[in-house]
């Protein structure tokens, strides 16, 4: 048992066999980039500045897995969206000059090629190098937008949530546009190589449950689904509280399902039922920034309780730049001495 790597770790956790311990899959972005005292402008658009952050912050940390999640913007900007760049923080999508301000522009807009040297690209080329270098130690995360966080990005978050109501036919056909572009991304990525697929759909905790039901959920389910006939395990993010939409998440078969602080792991375990893996979810920056090792400890110990078994060690979001190194040890400790 005390043999096993990252990679074997999740990955039998996942199946329900034994462990010799929690696994550790705290996400990590800007954090990553100042271990190796980069810029994230770098991280976000060079696939090999990632790729040496990734790795350093894993093995520093004994981290079980690797992932190229680094910005939202990479299929919006293959779909000719205006993103900024900024030197040492993420790109912005440029809301005020969305690329389907016009919703007849979705008529026109054509599905990006993952592999036509776009951001996309890079991307994929951060999966292969990862492949290349951690050579099976340690588990491999791919990552793409789920439904509602994609088409927030391409039409504006503001303006979507008006669609909802004022045009579900135009919110469903441009839903259907992001399930087939990202599955497509996602089949890059599976053979690149990864083990399992991020989904992060942030907007998706800014509606209210009956939206999410109705015109959400079975776009979600749709993005998972065709995931799982790629081949690959899937991991759901969905920033924000998202307390109204637990028992919906818990219906999409992921394998694992990432909780962010405002959601109390106790109401998801009590949603989902008890075979649905966990991970998550201290305060990020109230707890993993500003708090002390002894009170991360406390906390983690704490979400470990409420989640009981299926449980995987992180925090609620991204673990925040300045975060100080004895905090991310503290998380790394609890893991490594405590079974599921």
């Amino acid at each position: 048992m005390n043999s096993m790597n990252g990679r074997e770790r999740i990955l039998a956790h996942l199946a329900r066999q034994s462990v010799d311990r929690l696994p550790l899959m705290p996400i990590t972005m800007m954090f990553a980039v100042d271990q190796i005292g980069g810029k994230y402008g770098d991280y976000a658009r060079n696939h090999r500045v990632l790729v040496e952050a990734q790795l350093r912050t894993a093995e520093k940390f004994a981290f079980d897995y690797v992932s190229v999640i680094s910005d939202p913007g990479r299929e919006a900007a293959d779909c000719g969206a205006k993103v900024q760049f900024f030197e040492n923080q993420p790109p912005a999508i440029v809301e005020t000059e969305a690329r389907l301000a016009d919703k007849v522009e979705l008529a026109r807009l054509r599905i990006p090629d993952p592999l036509g040297g776009g951001r996309m690209t890079d991307r994929v080329a951060g999966v292969a190098l990862l492949k290349e270098r951690v050579r099976g130690d340690r588990l491999i995360e791919g990552w793409v937008e789920g439904p509602c966080a994609e088409a927030a990005d391409l039409r504006g978050i503001n303006t979507l949530m008006t669609d909802f109501f004022d045009d579900p036919a135009f919110v469903r056909d441009l839903f259907e546009f992001v399930v087939t572009m990202e599955l497509r991304f996602a089949r890059s990525q599976v053979e690149a190589g990864i083990d399992l697929m991020g989904v992060g759909d942030a907007a998706a905790s800014l509606v209210g449950p009956q939206i999410y039901e109705e015109l959400v959920w079975p776009y979600e389910k749709k993005l998972v689904d065709g995931l799982h006939a790629l081949g690959t395990k899937v991991r759901l993010h969905i920033c924000g509280n998202t307390r109204r939409i637990l028992p919906g998440m818990g219906r999409l078969g992921c394998e694992i399902v990432d909780l962010d602080y405002p959601s109390p792991l106790s109401e998801g375990r009590a949603a989902m039922g008890p075979d649905q893996v966990l991970l998550g979810n201290i305060n990020p920056v109230q707890v993993l920034k500003e708090g002390t090792p002894e009170s991360v400890t406390a906390a983690i110990a704490e979400c470990h309780r409420q989640a009981g078994p299926r449980y995987v060690v992180g925090a609620g979001c991204e673990v925040p730049r300045g975060t100080p190194e004895a905090n991310l040890r503290a998380l790394t400790e609890y893991a490594q001495s405590h079974r599921p």
